[in-house]
Parts: structure tokens; sequence; C-alpha cells
């Protein structure tokens, strides 16, 4: 076991795990962040989408260990009253349907449009491709982004 100290969500959190641990599992076991989902385990998925230092992340296949200092943000940290403008698009458009997913496709989206405010259709199902949304609503998810670039812009 190793002391680590990881900048959350915008906060100090410090737990006491195996360096080897997914932070997947720090997340969720040891500090009851359960809006990160277990997909695959092999970071084929999605579900376990974070953002480290901004890009998207898959948390699953990242040891605490391989953290380090890096600001790691997560579901529950993209807005504090779920008005994130990915959150708010993903509502109107009525994306989810089980909603195992969406913390991952929301989070991979919120990711994108930081980096490119604006992206073409290709731009976003190619940022997208990784998540997959077992009930198929990827033409939703699309016009979420879509609507969530406009609102921004």
């Amino acid at each position: 076991m190793a002391l680590f100290n990881l900048k959350i969500n915008g906060k100090s959190q410090e737990v006491d795990v195996d360096p080897s641990t997914p932070l997947l599992w720090v997340l969720r076991d040891h500090l009851q962040m359960v809006g990160t989902k277990y997909g695959c385990g092999i970071a084929q998925c999605g579900a376990c989408t974070i953002h480290l230092n901004g890009t998207a992340t898959r948390s699953c296949m990242l040891t605490v260990a391989m953290v380090g200092n890096s600001e790691v943000t997560t579901i529950e940290g993209l807005s504090e009253n779920g008005d994130h403008p990915v959150q708010k698009a993903w509502l109107e458009v009525d994306v989810p349907q089980c909603g195992y997913c969406q913390a991952g496709q929301i989070m991979t989206a919120a990711a994108l449009l930081e980096q490119n405010p604006n992206p073409t259709d290709e731009e976003i199902e190619m940022a997208m491709n990784g998540n997959i949304c077992r009930c198929g609503t990827y033409v939703r998810i699309k016009k979420a982004v879509k609507m969530a670039a406009e609102n921004n812009s």
C-alpha cells in the first residue's frame, strides 16, 4: 500500500492503496464517486472515461500511481449543478435509454468541445467512436454534441 494525494474535481483526496490499483476503483470503491462506470476493464468501451488534465482518459487502465499531480475530473466534477452545456443538451435531446454509458459519453463529448468548440460531424464521430452505447443512441448523442457546441458558442 502507498499513500497518494490526488487532485480530483478541484479537491485534494488522500487514498492509501496499492500503486497498481486502477483509478476507476479508487474513485468508486475508496472515494465513493460512482458516476464513473465499469464497462469492460480493457479501455475499449468508454464507460469509465474521466478527464486527466482536460483530456478524455479511460480510468480502468490508468493506475493510481500514473496519475501523479494530474488534475482528475469525473462526471461529478464536470459541473456543480449538472448544467454543463453537454449535460443540458443530453437532457434536451433525451439521449439516455439505460444510461449506463452516459457518464463516459458526456465526459468524452465535453473534452472534445473543450479542444474543438465547433466540431464537424466527422470530428464528432471520430471523437465519440471509442464510446460504446449498447442501446444504440448514437444519432441522439451526435445531435446533443452539436447542440452543446451551438449553445456554448
